[in-house]
């Protein structure tokens, strides 16, 4: 029998027969098409498309609580465009919001959010299993039979979705994976690996400014680090939270991963709001970094120490923001690939950091009176969280272990490949991560490590193949919360309305997979693309800005790119996003558009560009035509002329046999150069 259920590879070895013995016990399990893992957003969104489609599902949930952040404290998710959003995601926003009589879409009370999510399982008729962490995975061959849960039940199943935060079903199935940062050249992503931040000096009232949402350097500058703030103890050792820096190069890989924190649900209304509490242990001398950096900021609010996010009634979610804030840098190395008692162990320190933090600004008589006052007029919201002392369930784990499957999104996937032809979900959040680490500069300073924020991205299309495992490894497994991307790439896709999305997508693949009776690789994905349009997820890119321009018309993320090109959201650029040199690596950069003309004739060469004081004046252009080469000189501090985003080149012949090839460099450039498309315009003849 054992034979049978195994090929006789794997039969060498004592535990793998004692799994065998193990599965072929399935008898005594609970059966169903589809096993969902992980009662996280996606993972309900998944089981409710999955039943849906007709088929018997389990949502088999670790915790107490399902919902995940959405109902576990992050009740205002980063959307994005909005108009990427669709499909069961869209779905649920919506009917949470309909609690407030249209006067929010978004986001909605975390009890709310959970009331929704409760109604969808009710109604799709979906199981739900709570408090049953995964203990083990049981095979046979390529495809996962039955998972068993720590108390012993188990699960029997034709398919499987992980949904969990930190995918232990995919890494107990032996589905490859990775936890940490990729070095720059793995994927060639100018962000990847390890990266020391500078310092970016703000005023004491560009801090204020900020603080009220009026600062004139934007949001992308929340993150950093603000001034010069030493990290160093009396005795020359690095205070709490600061650790020497690694003996690493700038784009090196390593282990780790960007910070958690908890998502607090707060409010000043005095009806409902819970004082903050002193937590256990606390200890004061945690927060000597927070106290240097309101002696270096005296009149700094509360509000610039933590963003507050309106949601409704009154309610605010808090997040970090900045050098010091919830965010416990360096404190989760250990959780992702950490066992029960470990992952418990951090879920509690984060949550006592975050107490002893709100505690020292409230009380702590080195902390301004002002800012003492402004503390204690907030408080946790009574009417949330009420089984949990009014403590947010779940540790916002904003990155754990990330698949590597049939394809691996990359920076390039968000920002130029954008494009996919199995697309089953779309992503549009920028890029942004939280700090990874605080580290001592050679003077005994601090630097934030690993963050960046507002990086721009171009709507982007999420193939079904990132969802997937590799076919050798397994064959009934889809993966859409760490699903396979890079680091870089994670930053962006890690939203809960993409998570969202992708589970809708991933519900109904299993369904299919089911009712075919074949690998998830091999499912009819045009047949899954029409099944989600019909659910009205949205797939498809909307229509460029540049086709509708006359003439021919070729983006930045169409040129041949040489050096690290920077992208850019800034200004008004065409199809969202730009590119810009960075002002650096004078003489290093190019970037050449070739474009073929229809007919011989004489065309019109336009460059689009994002004009800005910091630009150059002096970007040197060449054009190979079918005469000769021409040099053209763009200043681009002053704005476009033609329809605000081109300026002419000049006219030149063109025939269809040579390819138009123009370059754009920064060669002895004194400022930006900017490159945001190419259009070539056909002039008639006497013109």
């Amino acid at each position: 029998m054992i034979r049978s259920f195994l090929p006789p590879s794997r039969l060498r070895s004592p535990l793998l027969i004692g799994l065998a013995v193990a599965a072929l016990q399935s008898a005594a399990a609970a059966n169903h098409d589809v096993v969902v893992y992980g009662g996280s957003p996606a993972g309900i969104v998944a089981a409710v498309a999955a039943a849906r489609e007709g088929g018997s599902v389990v949502v088999v949930e670790p915790s107490q609580w399902i919902g995940g952040l959405v109902t576990g404290g992050l009740s205002r998710s980063d959307v994005g465009k909005e108009e990427t959003v669709g499909g069961l995601a869209r779905e649920f926003f919506t009917r949470a919001a309909a609690r407030y009589h249209g006067k929010s879409m978004w986001y909605a009370e975390p009890r709310v959010n959970l009331e929704t999510f409760k109604a969808m399982l009710r109604e799709a008729q979906v199981t739900v299993v709570r408090d049953a962490p995964l203990r083990e995975v049981f095979l046979r061959g390529r495809r996962i039979v039955e998972i068993q849960t720590a108390d012993g039940r188990r699960f029997a199943g034709k398919a499987f979705i992980d949904a969990s935060y930190e995918g232990d079903l995919m890494a107990k199935a032996g589905v490859g994976c990775i936890i940490g940062r990729e070095s720059r050249d793995r994927y060639n992503e100018a962000l990847a690996g390890y990266h020391p931040m500078p310092i970016r000096p703000r005023t004491t009232e560009v801090m204020e400014s900020q603080c009220r949402g009026l600062g004139a350097e934007g949001p992308h500058y929340v993150h950093g680090t603000p001034a010069e703030i030493s990290g160093l103890d009396a005795r020359g050792e690095p205070i709490f939270g600061v650790r020497r820096a690694p003996d690493l190069k700038p784009g090196d890989a390593d282990g780790l991963t960007q910070s958690y924190n908890y998502r607090l649900c707060v409010t000043r209304r005095p009806d409902i709001r819970a004082p903050f509490s002193r937590p256990a242990g606390y200890d004061p001398a945690r927060y000597e970094l927070l106290l240097r950096l309101i002696r270096a900021y005296p009149g700094v609010r509360f509000g610039r120490l933590f963003h507050l996010g309106p949601i409704a009634e009154g309610k605010f979610d808090l997040n970090a923001q900045g050098l010091v804030s919830t965010d416990q840098p360096g404190a989760n190395t250990a959780y992702p690939a950490g066992d029960l008692a470990t992952r418990e162990r951090i879920r509690h320190e984060h949550a006592d950091h975050i107490r002893g933090m709100l505690w020292f600004l409230g009380y702590d008589e080195r902390v301004p009176a002002n800012l003492r006052e402004e503390t204690n007029a907030w408080g946790l919201c009574r009417d949330e969280f009420t089984d949990n002392g009014h403590w947010p369930y779940a540790l916002y784990v904003r990155e754990a272990r990330r698949m590597i499957g049939e394809h691996v999104m990359t920076q390039r996937d968000l920002q130029r490949a954008i494009v996919k032809p199995d697309s089953v979900a779309m992503g549009s959040f920028v890029i942004d991560c939280h700090i990874v680490q605080r580290i001592l500069a050679e003077d005994g300073t601090i630097r934030d490590e690993g963050s960046f924020q507002d990086v721009s991205v171009k709507p982007y299309q999420i193939p079904f193949r990132s969802l997937t495992p590799k076919r050798a490894e397994c064959e009934n497994l889809l993966v859409p919360v760490c699903l396979s991307a890079s680091h870089i790439a994670y930053c962006s896709l890690r939203m809960e309305p993409v998570y969202m999305a992708l589970g809708h997508a991933s519900g109904i693949a299993a369904a299919m997979a089911v009712r075919e009776d074949r690998p998830v690789q091999s499912i009819n994905v045009t047949g899954l693309r029409d099944r989600l349009r019909e659910q009205k997820a949205v797939l498809e890119l909307d229509i460029p800005l540049t086709a509708g321009l006359p003439g021919i018309v070729a983006d930045d993320e169409e040129a041949e790119l040489l050096g690290a090109w920077k992208h850019s959201s800034y200004g008004d650029p065409l199809d969202g996003s730009a590119a810009h040199d960075g002002d650096t690596d004078k003489g290093k950069l190019q970037a050449r558009f070739r474009l073929t003309v229809p007919t011989t004739g004489h065309y019109e060469v336009r460059l689009a560009y994002t004009s800005a004081p910091n630009r150059a004046g002096n970007v040197p252009v060449e054009i190979i035509h079918a005469d000769d080469v021409a040099l053209a000189k763009v200043n681009q501090k002053l704005p476009p002329p033609i329809d605000a985003h081109f300026t002419s080149l000049g006219i030149y012949r063109f025939t269809p046999d040579q390819p138009a090839a123009i370059t754009i460099k920064n060669a002895g450039t004194d400022g930006y150069v900017s490159i945001d498309a190419l259009q070539l315009v056909n002039v008639p003849s006497g013109n």
